[in-house]
C-alpha cells in the first residue's frame, strides 16, 4: 500500500495535482473577467465591445450583466 508521502511522489499524482492548479487559475481568470463587466458597462461600452475585449462569448457577457437577485 502507498503511504501519503509515496503517493505524492508518483508521476500520476503530480500530473493530476498540476492539472487541478491550472484549472483553478483558469477559473480565477474567468471570475475576474466576469466581475469587471459591470464596470465596463458603466463606461458605456457595448456588450459586443466587452466580449471582444475580454475574449468572452457575448452570451456570457449578457448573463454577467444581468442584475443579481
Amino acid at each position: 500500500m502507498f503511504g501519503s508521502n509515496e503517493l505524492k511522489q508518483t508521476r500520476f499524482y503530480q500530473d493530476v495535482f498540476e492539472e487541478g492548479k491550472q484549472e483553478g487559475r483558469q477559473e480565477g481568470r474567468q471570475e475576474s473577467k466576469l466581475e469587471i463587466i459591470p464596470q465596463l458597462l458603466a463606461l458605456d461600452l457595448s456588450i459586443e465591445q466587452i466580449a471582444q475585449a475580454l475574449g468572452l462569448d457575448e452570451q456570457v457577457v449578457r448573463q454577467a450583466a444581468q442584475p443579481k437577485s
